[in-house]
């Protein structure tokens, strides 16, 4: 199976699908932390239409996502904005520009497909909300990060392993680790493992949309959040 891992630059993902034998690419706008040959630097829709069977695409966040809403409006600010925070018309235009790759993504000609991004976003009011929503802590991680997963004839992921919570003042509560890249290497492992020994044919499903853990919960855990993700789609 070829496959396409979009604003990636790790390659824990990719290397989970080539370790079980699948033609797996990195595509990301600088070189891969790895160094490994299977690794595109450049525009990833100069290579979107290479005849892939799976796509798994980690767009920017940065103008998708919900947070910092305040950023959008023309201000007066009630904080101080850093010189390089886009704010108003600007971020406007940058979100709009991102929601349009966003579509490009989804309107791609891969017949399978995954695109993960957080499952409040901009994304749901433009396209329809995410397939599916998952936790890290669905798969092993004590943290609670929502990420949807917006999937084209792919199954929902399973959970692999549930982290209880802790309990303050009475409400649950997990690790704060979203300041860094939980989706580790064993979440990539568990994905490929499902997707690897799953008879892809039967995933035709005519809804969805992807990534975070796809193929079976298809995918299975692995891609789950962002493993790597470019911060544009310009030309590296």
């Amino acid at each position: 199976m070829r496959v396409l891992i979009g604003f990636e630059r790790f390659g824990v993902v990719r290397e989970a699908f080539r370790q079980r034998g699948h033609d797996a690419w990195s595509c990301d706008l600088v070189p891969a932390a790895d160094a490994s040959p299977f690794h595109y630097c450049r525009n990833v829709f100069k290579v979107i239409d290479r005849n892939w069977d799976l796509g798994i695409f980690h767009p920017d966040c940065t103008y998708l996502t919900v947070s910092a809403a305040w950023a959008f409006a023309d201000g007066p600010y009630h904080q101080r904005v850093r010189p390089e925070t886009l704010v108003g018309a600007a971020r406007r235009a940058a979100r709009e520009e991102a929601l349009q790759q966003v579509g490009m993504l989804l309107e791609c000609n891969i017949a399978r497909i995954a695109v993960e991004n957080p499952a409040t976003s901009f994304i749901s009011a433009r396209y329809g909300k995410a397939d599916q929503t998952i936790q890290p802590n669905q798969f092993g991680e004590d943290a609670s990060k929502a990420t949807g997963l917006w999937l084209r004839n792919l199954r929902k992921l399973v959970p692999t392993r549930l982290i209880a919570p802790r309990l303050v003042n009475g409400k649950p509560r997990w690790a704060n680790q979203t300041d860094r890249q939980w989706a580790k290497p064993l979440v990539a492992i568990a994905r490929s493992r499902n997707i690897a020994r799953c008879d892809l044919s039967g995933y035709c499903r005519c809804d969805g949309r992807t990534m975070g853990g796809f193929l079976n919960g298809v995918f299975v855990n692995v891609f789950l959040t962002g493993i790597g993700i470019a911060r544009s789609v310009k030309s590296c």
